[in-house]
Order: structure tokens, then sequence, then C-alpha cells
């Protein structure tokens, strides 16, 4: 029987999960779990990707400890960020978080030799600031000696892989994060990088999902302990990964819940036309060369950033504590627009809540439970907003929507995104990301004859929770007000 290790990098956590299929059903172990904590020095954020590398090395070494044996290894992360490899081979330094402030103005800039709209016909992407084109064109035009010394960029998932196989190349599903791979040909669009003064020489090969990098060197291997197995360029993008995992046969909708919500469908081609670019949906790269198209919607983070802000003031509360509270709460006393760039950066988010109800002439929450009320209605109005413009343009009337991955254990958020769309709400996988990750490992092993199949797998080895639709008539009456207050 065959064995996978996959690794799984979020914003805030990494895990190492060993993964085998057998009798129909794919099961996991975890070997090692870690936090992923940023590291802001002279003014600027960075992952602390040396100590994310240590922590890689130290799931191989609980392998070797407990015996285990695999196959293969696979990586996927978040996307757009990325490392520098110099012409000796050597990182250049550490790769700066999408979060940090150095590209906030950099789109105006941008848009003043290319326009947003063209930008968007090329590639198909929903424009973020933060997006790799908009990275590089700061480091071109601003730090253009650390881009000279360049050898090649490498999105995240990639730098890992390779730090274990010394193989220079971008899987697809990451590369279409970029904002800079034309998503007809799945090529880089080289033509609109010269247009704004960006190298084109630091672009690698570009890897199809299920191909392998390369093996573990020789010396890694020995290092490590393990034998010189290949490193599969699974869908690295985690977002990739779980829809790849999703249970589903046919039209379906999603939304993979975690620090970021990413609400969209599964279609076989780009999907860019005047009304997608106005509502800002983004065709990022999926497996099979499917397109997952989908919006990007601020997420968990809200959550999790206000809980981290109150734990700030020495005020000890949990999850299920911000959930209770916001049950108590009045219901649509207030909204806010969960994607305001107001929200963006990590610090006082509870009062920045305030600020915008304050300044939109709502109601302002006066405690915990109405802040918390505030940010999950919200959630669950930017859903149904998501989906009634994704069922506009694909003409599609979707049953159900998936959930899929850690933020389905909120259900909370799961009731009141079924209430809100009117739409059956089916949960799960909660380790969808994982398990995409390793369904394409074994399939590229032969141990898995297909991506269908993969799918069945996946839908056998873990149950659905299902939320049916709840006083909708009301939903539908506070849509309208949320309307006026976002003004869309």
């Amino acid at each position: 029987m065959k064995q996978v290790l996959a690794f799984d990098f979020g914003a805030s956590s990494g895990r190492a999960m060993l993964g085998r299929c057998e009798n129909g059903k794919m099961t996991m172990t975890e070997i090692h779990r870690f936090q992923n904590d940023t590291v802001t020095a002279t003014g600027t954020m960075y992952w602390d990707i040396l100590r994310l590398w240590f922590e890689v090395k130290q799931a191989f070494y609980k392998l070797r400890a407990a015996g285990e044996h695999i196959d293969a290894v696979g990586i996927d992360t978040w996307g757009v960020d990325f490392g520098l490899i110099a012409k000796n081979g050597k990182l250049l330094s550490n790769p700066v978080h999408y979060r940090d402030a150095r590209t906030h103005h950099i789109p105006e800039e941008v848009f003043g030799i290319l326009s947003e709209e063209e930008i968007y016909r090329r590639t198909g992407i929903q424009t973020m600031h933060f997006n790799t084109l908009y990275q590089l064109y700061y480091l071109a035009h601003y730090e253009p000696e650390l881009l000279a010394l360049t050898d090649k960029i490498l999105m995240i998932p990639d730098l890992f892989a390779y730090f274990l196989t010394g193989e220079k190349r971008i899987e697809r599903t990451n590369a279409s994060t970029t904002n800079f791979l034309n998503p007809v040909t799945r090529e880089w669009d080289t033509e609109l990088l010269e247009k704004l003064g960006i190298p084109t020489s630091v672009l690698p090969e570009l890897i199809e999902t299920g191909d392998t990098y390369g093996r573990i060197t020789p010396a890694m291997a020995e290092e490590l302990g393990v034998g010189e197995i290949p490193v599969i360029a699974v869908c690295t993008h985690d977002t990739g990964s779980a829809v790849a995992a999703a249970p589903a046969h046919g039209d379906f909708a999603y939304i993979s819940c975690g620090t970021w919500s990413l609400f969209g469908t599964e279609l076989e081609k780009p999907l860019i036309n005047e009304t997608s670019a106005r509502v800002q949906y983004t065709n990022e790269g999926g497996y099979r060369g499917t397109i997952r198209f989908l919006k990007n919607i601020m997420g968990l983070w809200l959550i999790q950033e206000s809980r981290r802000e109150w734990i700030r003031r020495g005020e000890n509360v949990s999850f299920s504590d911000l959930e209770r509270e916001a049950l108590a709460a009045k219901p649509f006393l207030s909204f806010i627009d969960v994607d305001d760039r107001l929200f963006e950066s990590a610090g006082d988010l509870p009062g920045r809540v305030l600020e915008y109800c304050r300044k939109t002439g709502q109601p302002v929450p006066e405690n915990r439970g109405e802040i918390m009320r505030c940010i999950y209605q919200s959630l669950a109005m930017k859903y149904k907003y998501t989906f009634e413009n994704l069922v506009r343009m694909t003409g599609v009337r979707y049953p159900h929507i998936h959930m899929l991955g850690g933020g389905i254990k909120d259900t909370l958020l799961c009731r009141m995104t079924a209430a809100a769309t009117g739409a059956t709400v089916l949960a799960g996988p909660t380790e969808a990301t994982v398990m995409g990750n390793i369904a394409v490992q074994m399939i590229a092993l032969g141990e898995i004859p297909s991506w269908q199949a993969a799918r069945e797998v996946i839908g056998a080895s873990t149950p659905l929770a299902t939320y049916e639709p709840e006083d909708t008539a009301a939903w539908d009456e506070a849509f309208a007000t949320y309307q006026r207050v976002i003004k869309k």
C-alpha cells in the first residue's frame, strides 16, 4: 500500500499529513503541526520562510522516528506570494507577506500604463493590490537592484519543492493567481509584463498539476531519512486542492472556507466578459485544466483578527464564546462590506467595524456580541450577493452549495449561509485541502484511476453535514438594507 506525505500551509498554521487509500476510502494521520507566524522588521511584513522550512524537515524526522515509509510528497500553500532565487541558487530574502503595505497604491500606478479593463481581459483575475503582478511591479520600479540579482521567482509551494529537489518550476494552479497567466493558453503573458517594465527572464518553466518537479536530491534524502522519492506538483494553490476534493457531480457551487472565503464554481473554460469584470470574478486554474471561476471574499480573518484583538486587550474569549454572543445579539442591526480595504490589515478590527458603521450612518454595535453578529451576517450577505451574481453569469440554478475546509466547523456561519442564499448547504470535508493534495498524488502514482474516482473516494471517506434554509424571508428583507449600506 502506497503512502504519501501532504504538506498544507495556511495563513496562520501548517501541517504534514500521511495519507493512504484502502478499501475505497482515504485515511489521514497527522504527523506534524506548526504555527505560521509572520514577522515584521524595519516596517516590512515577511513570511518566516526558513522557520517553515525547519518545520518541513521536522515532519520528515518524525516520519523516520515512527518507521513510516512514503512514496511521494506534495505541497500546497496560499497564492500570490513568492521567493527570489539568486543566480547562485540561494534565496535572496524572506518572501514578503501579501498583507504588507508596499502595494496598497500600486494598482492605481499600473492602471496609468495599462487599464484595469485590459489587464482583466488578458488574465481574467480579480483586481487585488497584493496580486503577484503588483508585487513584481513594485520590485521592478522601487527595488530594481533586488530583481537584478534574481534568476527566477518561485511561488511559495514551488519554493519548498525547490529546496527538496533543486528544480525551479511553478505549478499552473498557483501560477494562475499571479495576474499574468493567460487563462486560455495557460502560459505566461510576457507581453503584459514587458509593457509594465517587469523583466520576464525571472519566470521559470510551468509544470502541469500531477507532474513531478523532480526527485528529492541525494543529499536531502540522506538528511531527511527518505528515499529519492518524487515531489509531485499537486494543486499547489490550497483552494485548488480544496476544490479538487469537492465530493460533487455535475454543476456545483462551492465556498472554500478559511482565512479567505473563495466562492465559485468549476468551469471547463474561462468566463471573461463585462459582467465578470464588473463584479470582479476571477478565473483561476484547477485540476485537469479546469477553471475555478470564483470571487475572493474576506473570510474568517474578520473573526480571527477580532478575537486576537480582544485577547490583546486581556479578554480571553474562545471562538465558541464569540459564536454564542453573536447568537444572543439582535439580528440585522448593522452591516459591513467585508471586502472594504478598512478590514485588510492586522490590528484593531473590532474598532474598524464600529468606525464603518458610524461612517455609514448605521447603529453602532455596543458590545462584542453585536460586533460579531454584524460580522457574521455581513459575511452571509456577501455570500448571497456573490451567489446571485454567479447564477446570473453562468445561467445555472445550483441546487446546493458545497462548503469546504476548516471554516465549516463554524456551524453558525453554515446556518446563516443557507438562510441568506436560500440554498441547501452541504458542509464537508473539513480536510478538503489535504484530501485534494493526497488525491492528486495518488492519481499520479496510479493508486486512484481518475479524478472522478478520487472524488468518490473522498465522498465515501467523510460525512457531510446538511443545512437547510430557514427564515429566508427575513434575510431577503434585510438584504435590501445591506445593499444600500455597501452601495451595490
